[in-house]
């Protein structure tokens, strides 16, 4: 490991301090993205069903992408600025807003308008959630900026953790008989425990993120000064959904179908997640970020492929085995790559990639959402009296139909990516060979 170098009184063991509170805050958010995923169908039955049945898988996508949307905007505007928060301030609201928005859509039903209090509370969520991002990544590279990737993979280890976590204390909420709206203590805990922390905390300045001091100004010009960061924007848009949607997605989707709830499957993928992502060091090595990620969605494409055809535990335990060793390195190495291809760019890199990411979900999402309501319908005979009064073998015909347009739909993203990031590891190996002809 490389010795640390203190930075303006930042102590070793400060900087230990630090990365566990950026753990324990990403673990944080990690279960709050899975317990909104395990509250979705009571959302959708005790709300949306009663308002437009037709409609309420596409209504249920708005609601849960409108936390992917605020994510992205308070990414892309708390990023520039961000030095002149400070860690510690945005650790602070990030715990606020993360308890705000939860206590807002446990409440709901107290308000006259609940779909417009459902929307809220999960912008608030997405705010909280987005905090935590725009501080995390910024102060791992401030913390270890010699191994960037292997901590960057370390830290985000533990966003899976805290959706097996989440997954598992909103199905023992159910499985007890507790009322959904439980869920939001946990939550509260998790974000009180970093929140104290961070209090008592010493933080190295924003500034320490990058290689050397860069200024907000100068930051923002080294971006629009390197059009080819908007490329890598784009692939962000597409790895982000490839992970983010099918997750949100998948216990509405395959829990009448599969023989178990489709939350124990995200809770899988998660604990596969976190483990693998402990070893993102060995394999970067051996196959380059770009070769991790052309590797990654393969195995993204042929699991979301299966996951359409899934339709007992075992079929959607190895789909989801494909699936998530897939997206497993997306978010890490993504922003790894950037932080080394565009190091001038600091905090508006991260913050571009991050927002980028979650506002292709929140598009995602009630795409997916509409794919779903079309392919019932379409199961159903185009029938919507049908459509509502379906049970036993009949709904299963129908909910199965739309399980597998919705997963196939959403594989094509990954399968571009293939090519894609093909054609990248092929440039970079013709760029390397030119310069090293003309040395």
């Amino acid at each position: 490991m490389t010795d640390f170098q203190p930075v303006d009184g930042i102590t070793s063991r400060s900087r230990r301090r630090n990365f566990i509170v950026a753990l324990l805050a990403l673990f944080t958010a990690g279960a709050a993205v899975s317990m909104r995923a395990v509250t979705a169908v009571h959302m959708q039955h005790e709300f949306l069903d009663p308002i437009d049945p037709v409609h309420a898988g596409e209504r249920l996508g708005t609601v849960l992408g409108a936390a992917f949307a605020s994510f992205a905007l308070t990414l892309f505007l708390v990023s520039p600025v961000l030095a002149a928060i400070g860690f510690r301030r945005a650790f602070l609201a990030a715990a606020a807003f993360l308890v705000l928005g939860f206590g807002m859509v446990a409440g709901a039903s107290g308000f006259d308008h609940v779909y417009t209090a459902l929307l809220a509370g999960m912008v608030i969520q997405g705010i909280g959630w987005g905090l935590v991002e725009t501080t995390i990544n910024p102060l791992a590279s401030a913390l270890y900026p010699e191994e960037r990737v292997a901590h960057l993979s370390t830290l985000h280890a533990w966003y899976p953790a805290g959706l097996v976590v989440g997954s598992l204390v909103g199905l023992g909420v159910d499985g007890a008989g507790m009322d959904w709206r439980w869920t939001i203590l946990p939550v509260g805990l998790f974000a009180l425990v970093f929140a104290g922390m961070a209090v008592r905390d010493q933080f190295p300045p924003v500034s320490a993120s990058t290689d050397a001091p860069v200024s907000p100004r100068e930051m923002i010009a080294a971006t629009l000064h390197n059009p080819t960061i908007f490329f890598w924007v784009v692939l962000m848009m597409f790895t982000a959904s490839t992970e983010f949607a099918p997750g949100q997605w998948v216990d509405v989707a395959l829990s009448q179908i599969v023989g178990m709830r489709g939350i124990l499957l995200l809770a899988y993928v998660s604990g596969l997640m976190f483990v693998m992502r402990h070893f993102a060091g060995p394999l970067v090595h051996r196959l380059g970020n770009v070769g991790l990620l052309m590797f990654s969605a393969v195995l993204a494409t042929i699991g979301l492929f299966a996951l359409g055809s899934a339709d007992s535990p075992v079929t959607a335990l190895v789909a989801a085995t494909g699936w998530g060793f897939g997206v497993c390195y997306f978010w890490p190495t993504m922003l790894a790559t950037v932080a080394e291809r565009y190091p001038r760019s600091g905090t508006v890199v991260f913050g571009l990639m991050g927002s980028a990411g979650a506002a292709s979900t929140y598009v995602v999402l009630p795409w997916l959402g509409a794919v779903y309501d079309k392919a019932r319908l379409a199961a159903a005979g185009g029938d919507p009296a049908v459509l509502a009064s379906a049970q036993g073998e009949q709904l299963r015909h129908i909910l199965t139909a739309a399980a597998a347009a919705s997963f196939r739909t959403v594989a094509l993203i990954p399968l571009v990516l293939i090519f894609v990031f093909a054609g990248v590891a092929i440039a970079d190996r013709l760029r390397k060979n030119k310069k090293g002809s003309a040395e």
